[in-house]
């Protein structure tokens, strides 16, 4: 009998405990953060370069990219992708068609001071999950002062996976950026400008999946506002 009282004790106390990690999102996003790790290397890591880069776009046409989710205008201007708000569209996102597992990104970007955009690594769109919403880590990008180069989970329930996002004004308003993105196993890396802006380890993203460049989605009364892309660059890591 104290055996069994003792077992039904033990059950009560860990079925609470899950319950109420599982409901809690606060507890629930603490762990998460817990599986992150900031690096802080001094000096810092070194903006990627050297050879094998392969352009993503050639200036021509979009080939080898596709749209997902919401309605925002793509279209090739001159040597850039313009990408162009669409009244009530939700977040809308140019996809590679491509799989991409560990990789060094590069890209200039222009954005308008009101538009919040990113480019989502690694991320995915399937039918069974939220009618095949796009999800994964996104490099923000936005005006200055702000947080462009942190990692957010898009669509993921997660928030920012980056666990902090000091505001900072490296990103030039008005004006081309420079970004370098490189993955390697679990280990994201982001620079602006020639500035090492985040460096973390993340155990919970996907290993592998698409490239997206977003436009963020925005109300009836809003807009248009727009973002530009140019010189993306690729290249694939052993």
């Amino acid at each position: 009998m104290i055996q069994t009282q003792r077992y039904w004790f033990f059950a009560l106390c860990f079925s609470t405990a899950w319950f109420s990690s599982a409901t809690d999102p606060l507890r629930a996003q603490d762990s998460e953060k817990q599986n992150v790790v900031v690096r802080n290397e001094n000096p810092a890591a070194p903006v990627p370069s050297g050879e094998g880069w392969k352009s993503l776009f050639d200036g021509k046409n979009l080939d080898g990219w596709q749209q997902k989710n919401g309605w925002a205008v793509y279209r090739i201007d001159g040597n850039s992708i313009h990408g162009t708000t669409s009244k009530n569209s939700p977040n809308s996102f140019l996809c590679t068609t491509k799989d991409y597992s560990d990789f060094e990104l590069r890209f200039e970007v222009k954005v308008h001071n009101a538009l919040n955009s990113g480019v989502q690594i690694r991320s995915k769109s399937l039918p069974e999950r939220d009618n095949g919403r796009v999800h994964g880590p996104q490099v923000e990008i936005e005006a200055s002062p702000g947080e462009s180069g942190y990692v957010y989970g898009e669509a993921t329930g997660r928030n920012w996976i980056s666990p902090t996002q000091p505001i900072h004004s490296v990103l030039k308003n008005d004006d081309w950026n420079q970004y370098h993105i490189r993955a390697k196993g679990k280990r994201i890396q982001t620079w602006i400008n020639g500035k090492l802006i985040e460096d973390i380890t993340d155990a919970q993203s996907h290993d592998s999946g698409f490239i997206g460049l977003q436009v963020h989605g925005i109300g009836a009364d809003q807009g248009p506002f727009d973002v530009r892309w140019r010189n993306i660059d690729i290249r694939e890591l052993p």
